[in-house]
């Protein structure tokens, strides 16, 4: 039976068939899932591995809990006004607390506006990261602010899988031991920001000259958007690309509710004062910046550059700023009486208006502005206009009297090196009447220091006209003839030997035979040639009559000066035992001078000066801190009958001397001072005091040569002391000294009690007219040097 047999064949084979491709299946699954789990396991064995190998080699990150980033120097004046910084990384460490809310919001909504709810990483930005390092492209992935900590401050900026893993362990690491602000705060100080900046703070200060506690949400988008490339969104530099992520964030802010639609549409509007130099200091203090590493490297060694030290000064920012600025002033002033030297340089210069900015702008960033002396590329020059443009593509106009320093660079005969045309690289400056002139870098150099002759304490100090161009500080460093600034010293000692102001004294000539000199004879003279016979020796400072100091020297003996000058802190080598110290032949520094005339000033105590009253460092630790000290700790050198009389003969030349312009400038009887001008004019000087601040001016050429004929210390330096007093001295009340005990007044006139009665000096040389003088003379190596010193 066909169909009966077909039909038990048939129905057992179905179940076996079903049953056999369950297995299968079953069998299949189990081993896809046997395979994953040991490619699980593997992984897992694999990282567990890697883990073992890599968590060792973690750099230590506990210091991180007291972060302590490289910090520069700052110097800092008396009122706490930044003067000046080194070091390579410009840092401001600025706790969390203290960063205003507005600048994280701004950093958080364009770099991790999920800071605080994720643990450290964001994955899908790690595989995004590592799929791209695998097909060779460039991608800095997804990395949160945690990661870029790690990355920042621990491990390179290469792009590879070791360094991926790395950097994911390391942020794993922080999230565990900081709380999340410690991580902020640490990236809000780390990060680099372009224009040596570190930290947001710094940045502040460096793009906008303001404290980050003042930032406004413009500004803190225009920031937040320089982590990703500093250079490429700088502000100063790629203005336009700053602007187009700037507002990008602002919109990130917005989106994510750090800012409302109305603060978003007013940070948009905001005009940026974006700072332009390469400067972050609001006080000319250059010289005093460089005094203070000096000192401070001595004591702190390399570190001095990274271990944030602060240190305060004694300057005072005003007096600062004025010193600056008159000194300044004062060179120019000579300057614009000089021969003009011609153009820096001459350049070729395109038709084309784009093409020929260009190049302007290329050449004067070899020529850069030297503060109010701005650099600019002649267009067009005739006898009466030039045109001329600065960098950035600025005009400016010089007319009538703005021409007149450069007349002879406008003359048609001028030589090729002079003659002002096309392409010419000039100097320009703005003139008290808001017009331009054309002008010159001064060749001449000078020196301004000022100190409280109460203690010692700095308050300006000026090293030389620009310390770009001349880093040389010839406050302290300049060894120059002191001219007749230097005789009240000879008069101080002549007073303790019986000389009284009222002593007559002859301004008679002076003759020195061949026989006497060993040379040529030798007859010196007054600075003006003129002799005006008999005068008391108040007058004779007065007129600084070189006959006058001259006899009193050769009186009282040369020995016993040199000794006494020893007492106000001049060096007796550098002033030997001849009468040429009479008319200060010797050698002396600003600063020496600045000391000197204090003893005056502050009734007869040697001051030692100083620069720096406190030296802390990071969070405010002190490391020193120096108090002034008190007269009574400092020396006396002269007694105080002799400093009075002194002041009292210095206010005679500033009431009817060389300086008398000094007291109907200043409308003021309490400035004591006096003029020097060393032999052909090398050298002008003004020394003078008022009982809280002394002050000396300097100028002259480093290499020595004349200033010219008619320039002297009442007209080329007294000026810049007037000026400097005049902001110095502001709101100070006018204050004489009184007469000490010992001193008398008799006959409209001030003695030591025991001269007071013709028991003194009475008068010397009265008997001289042109008799030859036997007087201790230098060696002959020496006479060719200083017999033509004689004059002042």
């Amino acid at each position: 039976m066909p169909s009966t047999s077909s039909q038990s064949d048939k129905d057992p084979s179905t179940p076996h068939k079903q049953k056999g491709s369950t297995h299968w299946l079953v069998r299949s699954v189990l081993w896809a899932l046997g395979v994953m789990l040991a490619g699980a396991f593997s992984v897992l064995a694999m990282i567990a591995i890697a883990l073992a190998v890599a968590f060792p080699n973690l750099p230590d990150i506990t210091d991180l809990s007291d972060y302590r980033p490289k910090l520069p120097l700052r110097v800092y004046s008396a009122e706490g006004d930044l003067m000046g910084e080194f070091g390579e990384e410009r840092r401001n460490l600025t706790p969390i607390a203290e960063i205003p809310k507005v600048m994280t919001n701004a950093v958080l909504a364009i770099e991790d506006a999920r800071f605080y709810q994720h643990g450290g990483v964001d994955y899908l930005g790690v595989i995004r990261a590592g799929l791209a390092n695998v097909g060779k492209a460039k991608s800095q992935g997804a990395s949160t602010i945690t990661m870029q900590v790690a990355r920042n401050v621990y491990l390179s900026s290469e792009k590879t899988f070791t360094r991926k893993i790395y950097e994911i362990l390391l942020t794993f690491k922080l999230e565990h031991m900081l709380s999340k602000d410690q991580i902020l705060e640490i990236y809000m100080n780390q990060i680099f920001l372009g224009n040596r900046a570190y930290g947001f703070a710094a940045a502040s200060e460096a793009y906008y000259g303001k404290p980050l506690k003042e930032i406004t949400v413009a500004e803190a988008a225009m920031l937040a958007g320089l982590p990703k490339a500093p250079s490429a969104y700088n502000p100063i530099s790629n203005p336009q690309r700053a602007r187009i992520r700037q507002r990008h964030i602002i919109d990130r802010m917005l989106e994510n509710g750090f800012i409302s639609a109305k603060e978003a549409e007013t940070a948009k509007e905001q005009e940026l004062k974006i700072k332009s130099g390469n400067g972050n200091t609001h006080v000319h203090a250059d010289y005093v910046a460089e005094m203070v590493r000096q000192l401070m490297y001595n004591q702190y060694g390399d570190e001095t550059y990274t271990r944030g030290l602060d240190v305060r000064t004694t300057v005072r920012t005003a007096d600062q700023n004025a010193a600056y600025k008159a000194l300044r002033r004062g060179i120019m002033d000579f300057e614009r009486r000089q021969i003009y030297r011609g153009p820096e340089k001459f350049v070729v210069l395109p038709s084309k208006p784009t093409e020929m900015e260009e190049t302007i702008d290329e050449v004067l960033e070899d020529h850069p502005d030297n503060g109010d002396v701005m650099a600019a590329v002649v267009l067009e020059a005739d006898s009466k206009k030039i045109k001329a443009m600065r960098q950035g593509g600025a005009l400016v106009e010089i007319v009538g009297d703005g021409l007149k320093p450069a007349q002879s660079g406008l003359s048609e005969k001028a030589p090729p090196n002079i003659k002002l045309r096309r392409g010419a690289v000039i100097r320009v400056a703005k003139t008290v009447k808001d017009t331009w002139e054309i002008t010159q870098l001064p060749e001449v150099e000078g020196a301004f220091v000022a100190l409280d002759p109460r203690d010692g304490s700095i308050k300006a100090l000026v090293g030389g006209f620009d310390f770009r161009k001349n880093k040389f500080n010839h406050v302290t460093q300049a060894w120059r003839q002191p001219g007749s600034s230097f005789k009240p010293f000879i008069y101080s000692a002549a007073l303790e030997k019986g000389f009284t102001p009222a002593t007559v004294v002859n301004d008679a000539p002076l003759f020195f035979d061949a026989g006497v000199t060993g040379g040529q004879p030798w007859e010196p003279k007054n600075y003006d040639g003129t002799f005006e016979g008999p005068m008391s020796l108040r007058r004779g400072l007065a007129k600084s009559k070189n006959m006058i100091s001259i006899q009193i020297l050769r009186s009282i003996g040369t020995q016993y000066a040199q000794e006494w000058v020893t007492r106000f802190g001049f060096d007796a080598e550098k002033h030997p035992a001849y009468l040429t110290m009479a008319l200060g032949a010797g050698s002396v520094t600003p600063m020496q001078m600045v000391v000197g005339y204090s003893t005056f000033a502050n009734g007869g105590y040697r001051v030692n000066p100083w620069l720096v009253s406190k030296v802390t460092e990071q969070r405010g630790k002190v490391l020193v801190e120096s108090k002034p000290p008190s007269l009574a700790d400092s020396e006396r050198v002269i007694d105080a009958r002799n400093a009075f009389l002194m002041t009292s003969l210095l206010q005679e030349v500033t009431r009817s001397g060389t300086a008398a312009r000094a007291q109907a400038t200043l409308k003021r009887p309490d400035v004591y001072g006096k003029t020097g001008t060393t032999n052909d004019s090398m050298d002008a000087w003004f020394a003078g005091y008022n009982p809280t601040l002394t002050a000396v001016t300097w100028i002259g050429y480093d290499t020595p040569r004349k200033l010219g004929d008619r320039e002297t210390g009442g007209g080329l330096s007294l000026p810049v002391w007037i000026s400097f007093m005049e902001t110095a001295l502001k709101g100070v009340p006018v204050s004489e000294p009184t007469a000490p005990e010992g001193v008398i007044h008799v006959g409209n006139e001030w003695f030591y009690e025991e001269y007071a009665r013709s028991s003194g000096v009475s008068g010397v040389g009265m008997d001289e007219k042109t008799e030859p003088l036997t007087v201790p003379l230098p060696p002959a190596e020496e006479k060719s040097r200083i017999l033509d010193l004689f004059r002042n």
